[in-house]
């Protein structure tokens, strides 16, 4: 597996290297994860979500805010600097367990991880991601090519959720977004402190490589 630090990148770049990336790795080249931050963006699933978006296209761009449409599953969510974005284009078929596999670990990563910081989560059956009693720590949506995985998770680290204000939280009336930050009551740990322990995480699931 190759990890590798795209640092703050846009929404439709991350995709566009995702999309090259994974041609690849379906005909035969390592997995892949990437880890990043981006800029404010909401973004709707294939399974649509423009309904709980509470605010104006013309608000967001006002802004600086970008409406993104999304093939990966679920429904609305949003990214910002503060969260961990990890999208690992992953050749499924290679791994016993298929998808249920996949997510269970990457829930599982995240529950670790979470853990590391002096912080309890758990998964939900139902709702896919990863919860506190607070509320939700990280949501998860990917899609599936030519038994190839993209898109992936995103943690809430830093205290900011302000972008969520202007969506309910994955379409499920509600729900409140929360971070490790918010759950620890201070101002750490910091998204790449948490970067270093999410990679060892899904390392140690999925494969064993060096950081790149």
């Amino acid at each position: 597996m190759r990890i590798i630090d795209l640092g703050l990148v846009a929404y439709s770049d991350a995709e566009a290297i995702q999309r090259e990336r994974l041609d690849r790795v379906a005909a035969g080249e390592e997995d892949t994860l990437y880890l990043l931050e981006h800029p404010p963006v909401i973004t709707l699933g294939r399974h649509g979500g423009g309904e709980h978006l509470l605010a104006a296209p013309a608000y967001l761009a006002e802004r600086g805010i970008t409406l993104a449409h999304s093939a990966r599953g679920g429904k609305i969510t949003c990214h910002f600097p503060g969260q961990l974005v990890a999208y690992p284009v992953f050749h499924v078929a290679r791994r016993p367990g298929g998808l249920r596999r996949f997510f269970a670990d990457l829930e599982g990563a995240v529950v670790e991880t979470a853990a590391a910081f002096g912080v309890a989560a758990e998964s939900r059956a139902g709702f896919p991601g990863v919860w506190t009693e607070r509320g939700k720590l990280c949501s998860i949506g990917v899609a599936v090519r030519r038994w190839t995985t993209w898109h992936g998770l995103a943690l809430n680290v830093g205290r900011d959720l302000s972008l969520f204000d202007l969506i309910t939280l994955c379409g499920i009336e509600g729900a409140r977004p929360t971070s490790l930050q918010i759950e620890r009551g201070e101002e750490s740990p910091s998204v790449a402190e948490v970067k270093d322990v999410l990679a060892d995480a899904i390392r140690k699931r999925f494969a064993h490589s060096p950081l790149a």
